[in-house]
Parts: C-alpha cells; structure tokens; sequence
C-alpha cells in the first residue's frame, strides 16, 4: 500500500503534519541514497509535465534532476510553449496533459489554476509556487532544519518582510502544523491575511506552537533559531518600489538584526533569489536608485558562517524528488505509520 499515491500536493494544509513530517524524512534519505551513488528509479518509465508561468531556477532544475534520477522523462512547457490561458482553458488543458503525461507540475500564478489542473487531469499535480502558496519549497525548509537541528518541534522561526506572499503564508502554516514556533515581523498593511493567521493558529493549538504576528522587528526576531527572508516584491507584483523598501527597511536581515535574536547560533535561510548585492541588474538599479548596498538581506550575513542559504537550495531537489516518489511511485507506504 503507497498511502500517498495518487496525491496531489496543492498546498500544505493538504497533507497532515505527520505526513509532512514523513515526507521530509523521505526526502533526507533519498538524499542519502544519492549521496551513496545508490541508484532509486521509482517512477521509471512515468513522464512528467512541468508547467512553467513564472521563470524559475531552483524550481526548474530540482523537478528535472529529481524526475531523472527516479527514472522518469520531463517535458518542459514554458509560457511561450502550450497555449494555458490564452487560447486553451486551464481545464481543457488539465484534460490533455492528463491523458498524455503521469503527473504535472505547476508554477504559476493563481492557486485556481494548479487546483483546476489536480482537478481534471486525473493525475497527481504537485504546486511548483502560486501567488498564494509554496508547499515544495517547506519541504526544503524544514529538511533543513531538521539536518540542522536534529528536530523540529519547539524551534522558533522568525520571518522578516512582506508578510502577505506565498513564503510567509507557507512558513507559518507549516510551521505551525509542525510545532514550531513561527514569528512574522512585517509592519500591518504587509501582513498575513487573517484566514491564513487564524488556518496556523488552529494547527499551533493542535501542536502546541506559538504564532506572533507583530510589526516590531525587535519582537519578531527575539529567541529565533532561525531567520528567514524573501524578496520584498513578488514577481509579477506592481508596486512602488520606494513606498516598499522604505517601510521594509527596518525589517532588513541584517548583522544588528541577527544580534537582537540573543541566539549565538542562528541560522539564516532565503528561498532566493536574493538581492544581497549589486551583482545583478536589478540589485545594481536599486543600490543606485535608492543608495543601498542590498536590499533584504545584506551581503555579509549572506555569505556568513551562520547562512545555510545553498544548503537549503540544494535540498529543493530531493526533498521534490521525496513528494513526487511518494505520490506516483509503486512504494509501500502503510496507513499504520500516520494512524498511530
């Protein structure tokens, strides 16, 4: 029996704690087994779409390495490639896939879409990233973590920024369903939404976590073992980029804040891309615009001993690798181990 098989991961709230928790043990041992050159071919001879709205680098290259070592072929289609929205509806689109391909991946926009695309396919579809969710990337978090930690619950994660976008939605219902303690710092108007406090709140009850949601950077960051940041802008968002990084200034990863945690030894984490410096076009153009050396994070707490930034990309791949095995590969994976 595969209790995962057949199952989409849309959002993390999809999945209970305890098969996330599994999820992230399955990926650590994939890990191992590729760091041991121990072939796993679970899903040889699937085939595999990966839909792509939004450009990707970590998301791209996880889904593909990770379907290749398990056996499987993936097909890339870019927004430039299939005709998703435009002349073909998500649904008609969801029907065609599902006849062709064994499961689909999704990084787009609106959570409706990858909800259509598990709907009508008939395969399972796994959330790449959607304006509201990021459950592909927690597994990657939380492994993290827990290669970190040697645990999870009782930690206290503290996320610094725009409090409304997929990553501090995930992390904080994640964080709850897992027993961590979970901190966002972001001042009102950039907070998470009230259904989505109230969704982590429940979990944090159930797992005996703390959830603060406060506008005091100070607060925040207080007692954390880990900090967290994102861009301030999403991708695709309008905004005054002025209005944003005046009012998320304070909120900045940087040495005086990691200071303020009273933690000898915090970690950094970043789902990047990150502008840390001026080595790129958009990090040069806001140095030079609005005078700063970076923007979320700064450089040197990038790149210090405390930053497990790369270690937490790299685990993208197995811990994608992990949910795609568990849910379309013929493995046995009894009820007992989630019913107690």
């Amino acid at each position: 029996m595969n209790h995962f098989q057949g199952k989409s991961l849309l959002k993390e709230s999809d999945y209970t704690p305890s098969e996330i928790n599994y999820l992230i043990d399955f990926a650590i041992h994939l890990k191992a087994l590729k760091a041991q050159h121990i072939p796993h071919p679970y899903l040889q001879g699937k085939n595999i779409a990966l839909l792509f709205e939004k450009t990707s680098t970590r998301t791209r290259s996880a889904f593909t390495v990770a379907a290749n070592d398990l056996g499987a072929h993936p097909e890339f289609l870019g927004k430039n490639d299939i005709q998703l929205g435009k002349k073909e509806s998500v649904v008609d689109t969801a029907k065609v896939l599902g006849s062709m391909f064994d499961g689909i991946e999704f990084r787009g926009f609106k959570q409706t879409a990858v909800e259509q695309l598990a709907q009508y396919s008939g395969v399972p579809v796994w959330n790449g990233l959607t304006d509201t969710w990021h459950p592909t990337q927690m597994i990657a978090d939380f492994m993290t973590l827990k290669e970190h930690f040697g645990h999870l619950a009782g930690l206290t994660l503290t996320y610094v920024g725009d409090g409304r976008n997929n990553m501090a939605n995930s992390l904080l219902v994640t964080s709850a369903m897992l027993g961590v303690n979970v901190h966002i710092g972001a001042p009102q108007d950039l907070q998470p939404a009230a259904e989505i406090v109230a969704l982590a709140k429940q979990y944090a009850k159930q797992a005996g976590s703390a959830v603060v949601i406060t506008d005091d950077p100070a607060v925040a960051v207080t007692g954390a073992d880990a900090l967290y940041t994102d861009v301030w802008v999403s991708m695709g968002e309008a905004v005054d980029y002025g209005q944003r990084i005046k009012a998320l200034l304070p909120f900045q990863i940087n040495a005086a804040l990691v200071a303020q945690t009273g933690q000898a030894d915090t970690i950094i984490m970043h789902c990047l891309p990150a502008i840390h410096d001026h080595e790129t076009e958009i990090g040069a153009q806001l140095g030079e615009q609005y005078g700063l050396a970076a923007v979320e994070i700064t450089d040197d707490v990038f790149n210090s001993a405390q930053a497990v930034i790369f270690q937490e990309a790299a685990n993208r791949m197995p811990a994608i690798k992990a949910i795609m095995a568990a849910t379309l590969g013929d493995l046995f994976i009894p009820d007992s181990i989630f019913n107690g």
